[in-house]
Parts: C-alpha cells; sequence; structure tokens
C-alpha cells in the first residue's frame, strides 16, 4: 500500500469513539442461536438496527458534521439521500445546533420523510425534487456551490468512514474470542472501509467478506477492473446498499482490505428478511439482511468458526412487505407466473383446475379478457405451490392436457409489470 493513499487510522478511529460517546448507542454484538445451530458455528450479530436513528449512519455524520470549524458551522449543511443518512445526517444537526438541508428524491415514502423531520426537528429543511437519488446529490451538490453550505457526502470522505469504523471497535470490545470472519454489507463502502481498516490493524487474521446486492454490484466490478466503475442499470430494491458508483476514497480502502465481496440475489435477501421476522422477531430492512443472507455461501467454511454479521439496518417500510413476500417466493421456486391460452368454451378454466392444478396448488393471480373470433383466449396466472419440486408435475400436466403456454418467470422485460 502507498503512503500517500490515504488509510483510517487507529488513532483518528479512537478519536471518533470519543466523540460520539454520548450520542450513538454502543450497540449489542448478540449470539444468535437459531443462526449458530443452521450453521454449526458462533453466529454473533452487531445490531446497528438499534442504532438511535435505526441504523449505523449516525456515526458517520456526526463524526465529520462536529468537526466542522465555527465558520462552516455558521454556513450550514447540505445532503442528499433518500434515507438512512438523511436520518444521521437530521439527528446530528439537532444535536450540534447547526441548520441543514436535505434533498431528497420526489418518490421518497412519506415514512421515511417524517422520521427525517422527526429527528431534525427545526434544524432541518427537506427538500423534495427529482426522481432518483443522482437527481437530488446534483441539486444538492449545486446548493453547496452556490450558497457555501458545507456538502456532507454519506460515504466518500474520510471523516464519515472514520466514524463508520466504530462499529469495529465495539465488536472487538464485546467478544474475547478470535473472530474468524466478518461479514459486512457495502453501499457506497463507508462501512466496509471503515470496520476493514479498522480489523486489518487490530485483528488481521478475520477475514473480511463485503456483501452486496445482485443488482447492484458496483463495488465487486470496480475491484474486478482496477478502477472505480459506475454502473449505468440496477436493481434499486436493496435500497440501502444499491448504489450505482462506490465512492473513489471507500475503493481506495475496500480493495485493500476485503478477502471477498459476496454477491446475494435480491429474493434471497427477501427470504432471509421473513426468516429473522418469523423466527427470531428481528424487523430489518434489506441491506440490513445482505450480512446474514451471505452465510449460506461460506456455509462450509464457516462451520466451527466465530462470524460476526454486521445488522445495518431496520429503516424498512411497511409498505414493501407485500414486495418482499413475492420476491422471496420466486426466489424460492414457490411462486410461478404463466400466459395461459384458453379454449374460448365452456368449461375451459374448470377443466384447468381440476386437471392441471395439484392437490395443494393455488391460484394467486388471474387475469383474463374473452376476445371475441379467436379460438383461443390469453389468461395471466400466477400460480404458488407447496414444494419446488411441484412445478415439474404442473408443467407436465398443462402440456399432457394441450394447454399452450409461455412461462414468464424466465422474461423479466414481461415479469417486471406483475411484480
Amino acid at each position: 500500500m502507498q503512503s500517500d493513499k490515504y488509510f483510517p487510522q487507529l488513532e483518528d478511529i479512537t478519536r471518533a469513539k470519543i466523540r460520539l460517546k454520548d450520542v450513538t448507542l454502543h450497540t449489542p454484538l448478540q449470539k444468535n442461536p437459531n443462526l449458530s445451530e443452521e450453521f454449526q458455528a458462533n453466529i454473533l450479530l452487531k445490531r446497528e438496527d438499534l442504532q438511535v436513528v435505526r441504523s449505523y449512519k449516525l456515526r458517520g455524520a456526526y463524526n465529520k458534521i462536529a468537526q466542522l470549524s465555527e465558520t462552516d458551522r455558521k454556513k450550514g449543511v447540505v445532503c442528499a439521500s433518500a434515507g438512512n443518512h438523511a436520518q444521521g445526517f437530521a439527528y446530528s444537526c439537532r444535536e450540534l445546533n447547526i441548520m441543514g438541508k436535505i434533498y431528497m428524491p420526489a418518490t421518497t415514502p412519506k415514512q421515511k420523510i417524517r422520521q427525517v423531520e422527526m429527528f431534525g426537528k427545526d434544524k432541518v429543511e427537506v427538500v423534495l425534487s427529482g426522481d432518483t437519488y443522482d437527481d437530488s446529490h446534483k441539486l444538492a451538490t449545486e446548493d453547496s456551490e452556490k450558497t457555501g453550505m458545507i456538502f456532507i457526502h454519506p460515504f466518500d470522505d474520510t471523516q464519515i468512514i472514520e466514524g463508520q469504523a466504530t462499529v469495529g471497535t465495539e465488536i472487538l470490545e464485546d467478544t474475547k474470542k478470535q473472530i474468524d470472519y466478518l461479514f459486512v454489507p457495502i453501499g457506497g463502502g463507508g462501512l466496509a472501509a471503515g470496520v476493514g481498516a479498522y480489523f486489518k490493524q487490530v485483528s488481521p487474521s478475520t477475514k473480511i467478506i463485503g456483501v452486496e446486492p445482485d443488482g447492484a454490484p458496483s463495488m465487486l466490478k470496480s475491484i474486478e477492473a482496477g478502477k472505480v466503475l459506475r454502473l449505468e442499470n440496477i436493481d434499486k430494491f436493496v435500497d440501502g446498499a444499491a448504489v450505482q458508483q462506490v465512492g473513489d476514497i471507500t475503493f481506495e480502502v475496500c480493495k485493500e482490505v476485503l478477502d471477498k465481496v459476496q454477491l446475494v440475489p435480491e429474493g434471497k435477501i427477501c427470504t432471509k428478511i421473513l426468516e429473522l421476522y418469523n423466527r427470531n422477531a428481528i424487523v430489518i430492512e434489506p441491506a440490513g439482511a445482505l450480512s446474514i443472507a451471505a452465510l449460506d455461501f461460506f456455509r462450509d467454511e464457516i462451520k466451527g468458526k466465530n462470524v460476526v454479521c454486521i445488522v445495518s439496518g431496520s429503516n424498512n417500510d411497511i409498505t414493501r412487505t407485500e414486495e418482499i413476500k413475492e420476491r422471496s417466493l420466486l426466489y424460492e421456486g414457490l411462486k410461478h407466473y404463466f400466459i395461459v391460452r384458453f379454449p374460448q368454451r365452456a368449461g375451459a378454466l374448470r377443466t384447468f383446475v381440476d386437471v392441471v392444478l395439484g392437490p395443494k396448488d393455488d391460484i394467486t393471480h388471474f387475469e383474463y379478457s374473452k376476445k371475441t373470433n379467436r379460438e383461443k383466449g390469453p389468461a395471466v396466472i400466477g400460480i404458488e405451490v407447496q414444494k419446488k419440486e411441484d412445478f415439474n408435475g404442473l408443467v407436465q400436466r398443462m402440456e399432457e392436457n394441450g394447454f399452450i403456454f409461455e412461462y414468464l418467470n424466465d422474461r423479466p422485460d414481461l415479469f417486471q409489470f406483475l411484480i
């Protein structure tokens, strides 16, 4: 590693920890019995979902804003965010008595806007504009250039990284056992860079696994290319970790400290969210489930090991529950969509129900319009099966009984309109 490159130093991380002592919670490091039994390992969860603003983002935001000079504080601060960074920023403005402005996409759910306003009170102004985070980011930086307000980046800033690194200090304080594996979610890379750098200096034998959503592999693609890449198209479902471009600073640190970057399908993340809720009463957002969802890919490696997963946040919008369930069922192979061309005669649907559906199959979606002067009419049908293996029998019975169909699960161009 070249000496002229930035690398988070222990003294700066320690100063950040002192700075945050009376502001952030020292969140628990909890052994999870269910996961430990499932993977035959000692699985510990670092519960940043229990932080004051329900995510680790407060650490970096406060650490950055608290170090501004008096002159800069008087100018005020500005940021762009559709989620957790906005809440950490707002809370910091109120604590430090600094005026802040937050640019959020016009599409931001009202629940998130209310949370930001609740944490910031009269110290923040929320500006809704544009359709995407990139729109908000552009407006925030333009405002900063025009007014002199200090722009607070969500991840690509040394003091932000050092604040996030305090998650790592708490992990090592709370266990006397050697940590063999640390799983950390990656969005822009601030958390992974900070915690990864701390561990490499204090616990160098720990393997650090960065975890990204399959639909937004910006850090993995950048590391593979040896430079920061901007991905034109990403799946934004894991909104707390789906970025088109990681930071320049975070990239340089992450490529040094991460032993591997693991991608996790969005559907698998949804399955894990539901499992954690049903089995452990833990409510987390998609990005918060990333580290735990990655364990399956390391099942053999982590057996008998001490493993820490950072649960990064719990700011989940309840209106997303149905989509989370749907994505989980699709990933698990339990829900299937077809276009079926029914003969336009009385009793055709009854025949389908009687001879094609299995005894435990369930029609969960049905759209049909009868067309005049046609022999066959198309219907869009969603079918939920009891077991993944039931799918083959369902398809076989459709073919044997002469039903012409097209399978939609493999057609994302059509499928996106259904979920």
